[in-house]
């Protein structure tokens, strides 16, 4: 294995959908309104978050300034945050625009719904599940620069810093044992909000993209930055093992992957 680079790298991670899967009572509700079919847990990486937080800044900018896209009645909500979901079109054609000229990469874990699974493997444990993708989706990139900075977007006021800082030594160890080596970099985790740490606004648009692709088959939008993307795992898809792993080699398609 190589030695780390000398400097610092950063992690800017969200997730899309849910990890839900039972109602009050205790009854499966996998894909039923207010409850997502998988969950997606990704990154975006970067040397360079200045610059990165500066183009998502500009662009804030050159919105309020326009006099038609001002006046689009959910533009209050994009001033605080893009959010791809809540973002017009006009809005989100801006924003993939940007996107699609910074430099950087992203990785992404996406894990199948399944009620059985969830049962056995993760002890019907929400966190659990969570963690496993937090785990998976850091296994095999910490090692590459001495310092890294892990940004997780904040959801609710649920304290999550200490089981995430144990999910990501959890991926670190099995990239140890797998590859008989010892990992020296440092990592530190943070907690932040969109509207404060402007680089969660890009995993985002970028995981919003990734879950169009799964949910309605729609690949238009993750064809807009489909070369940033250096790593996709389609986690449970068994049926589809081993090319249920796409990068550069094996490119997603939608197309390749089991129906959900």
């Amino acid at each position: 294995m190589k030695e780390p680079l000398e400097g610092s790298n950063w992690f800017f991670v969200d997730e899309s959908g849910d990890p839900t899967f039972y109602d009050p009572r205790g009854n499966v509700i996998i894909g039923q309104p207010g409850c997502s079919t998988i969950l997606i847990l990704g990154f975006v990486e970067t040397t360079e978050p200045i610059a990165m937080r500066q183009a998502i800044q500009a662009l804030h900018a050159e919105i309020r300034a326009d006099p038609y896209l001002r006046t689009i009645p959910s533009i209050e909500k994009t001033h605080k945050a893009f959010h791809a979901k809540d973002d017009s079109p006009e809005i989100r054609h801006l924003v993939f625009n940007l996107i699609a000229k910074m430099d950087f990469k992203a990785q992404f874990v996406v894990a199948r719904k399944d009620e059985r699974m969830f049962h056995s493997r993760f002890h019907r444990s929400e966190s659990r599940f969570y963690d496993e993708l937090v785990s998976r989706l850091f296994e095999n990139v910490l090692h590459r620069y001495t310092k890294n900075h892990i940004y997780f977007a904040q959801r609710g006021s649920r304290k999550r810093q200490a089981p995430l800082f144990d999910a990501i030594q959890t991926g670190i160890q099995r990239f140890e044992t797998k590859w008989k080596t010892t990992v020296q970099s440092e990592f530190l985790v943070y907690s932040q909000t969109p509207p404060s740490e402007m680089c969660l606004q890009v995993i985002d648009y970028m995981n919003w993209a990734v879950y169009r692709a799964f949910v309605n088959r729609e690949m238009r939008y993750f064809g807009l930055i489909e070369n940033k993307v250096s790593f996709l795992v389609d986690l449970y898809d068994t049926k589809n093992y081993p090319r249920n792993f796409y990068s550069r080699e094996n490119p997603f398609d939608i197309e390749k992957a089991s129906p959900l």
